[in-house]
């Protein structure tokens, strides 16, 4: 009886037959002749042959196998087993660590740091967080400081520093009140007597503050929290005029910012809409407010994520058109600041109205009367006269349709 034949087996690469004893298989399960494997990477941990070699920061090769559970360096792409993290979640390997540099701060790696008073050097999420600018040379300096070191400016004791925040006084009858932050420029020769007129007509209704954007010389005019109302019958809106008989005045460096409490809305769905309401209309609102700034983005961001800040999500930056990060306010950061009193009662109505109005949309009126358009509010806005200062002021600017 002839015994029986073993076929022979073939290399995987180059088909050539030959017996499993000349044949040697490789870490991604190929059997290759001598000479094929020969033309592959051996892995210098187990000695394997592999087609795909992972480089480490090392110089050296590793099959997939031994790689496992090694971390690639964000920026040369080798494999490293330690890295360290810098900003963005980077994990950088020990090579490319030294073009990255230290955040004094925070002690983050990061690609650029920024000089700061004192000499430390700052990443751009601690600048952003915790430094300005001085409002005359413009170095940066702790964000609740106005001036630097070498820069001084007219004082007075009555004129807080920018992280004063007293406790709230409430004016006039809710649900909804409004803060007014009113930025102003005054002459270096008439800044005391500028705040001593501010101080003699506002009473306990409003303070005033510092604020690194009001430069050469000026305040910040804060109001404690008001119903539209009472901010509308109440606020001496006389004091604007004595201000610009002193020689205080805007410019587009300064703005008005307007706090609406959050109690004030019905629900975080009454918030979205409100949210959404604003941001739909950046054209007309714009318009009203007399100035694009990017201290008051309408970023895509801040507009895709109107849901999560309605439920309450605080956002990464205040400098966008309505700032979500104070936990009890919606900041809304757009309007120029103005010594007319038109046009400051009209940030005021905006703010005011623009809640009201959300407040009853329903989904009938977007669906069937364009609830989100601007004609649609404006139409609104000329049944109640007490937000005539906004038509007014609208009808100006030939925004009101």
């Amino acid at each position: 009886m002839p015994a029986s034949v073993v076929p022979d087996s073939a290399c995987s690469q180059c088909a050539d037959p030959l017996p499993p004893a000349n044949l040697t298989a490789t870490v991604d399960g190929e059997c290759l002749c001598f000479s094929c494997v020969d033309e592959l990477s051996v892995c210098v941990e187990c000695g394997g042959h592999t087609r795909s070699p992972h480089l480490t920061s090392d110089g050296t090769l590793l099959c997939a196998r031994c790689v496992s559970g090694w971390e690639r360096c964000a920026d040369c792409r080798t494999y490293s087993r330690t890295t360290t993290t810098a900003v963005g979640a980077r994990e950088i390997c020990g090579n490319c660590v030294r073009d990255y540099q230290s955040c004094d701060d925070c002690a983050r790696l990061c690609t650029d740091t920024y000089g700061v008073q004192g000499g430390n050097r700052v990443c751009d999420a601690c600048l952003d967080e915790d430094y300005r600018e001085c409002a005359d040379c413009c170095d940066l300096i702790p964000y609740h400081d106005t001036y630097c070191q070498d820069c001084t400016r007219p004082s007075h004791p009555a004129v807080y520093g920018y992280d004063y925040k007293p406790r709230p006084r409430f004016h006039g009858i809710g649900p909804l009140f409004l803060g007014l932050e009113l930025e102003i420029k005054t002459p270096t020769d008439h800044f005391n007597d500028a705040v001593d007129t501010a101080l003699a007509h506002l009473g306990d209704l409003a303070y005033l503050k510092e604020d690194s954007s009001i430069s050469p010389c000026g305040f910040e005019l804060v109001t404690h929290p008001m119903s539209y109302e009472y901010a509308r019958t109440q606020f001496p809106w006389g004091l604007l005029a004595r201000l610009q008989v002193l020689g205080c005045y805007t410019d587009s460096d300064v703005g008005i910012h307007v706090h609406l409490s959050r109690d004030g809305f019905d629900s975080s769905t009454h918030a979205y809409r409100w949210l959404k309401f604003v941001y739909r209309n950046q054209t007309p609102v714009t318009r009203l407010a007399r100035r694009s700034s990017s201290w008051a983005e309408f970023s895509p961001h801040a507009r895709s994520n109107v849901l999560a800040f309605a439920k309450g999500e605080r956002g990464a930056g205040r400098y966008h058109a309505i700032n979500v990060r104070p936990e009890h306010t919606f900041e809304l950061r757009i309007f120029a600041s103005s010594l007319q009193p038109q046009q400051v009662q009209a940030a005021l109505a905006f703010a005011a109205a623009s809640v009201e109005y959300t407040r009853g949309l329903t989904a009938a009126d977007i669906a069937r009367r364009r609830g989100w358009e601007w004609a649609a509010f404006t139409t609104w806005l000329r049944a109640r006269p007490q937000y005539s200062p906004l038509l007014a002021e609208l009808e100006d600017l030939a925004c009101a349709s």
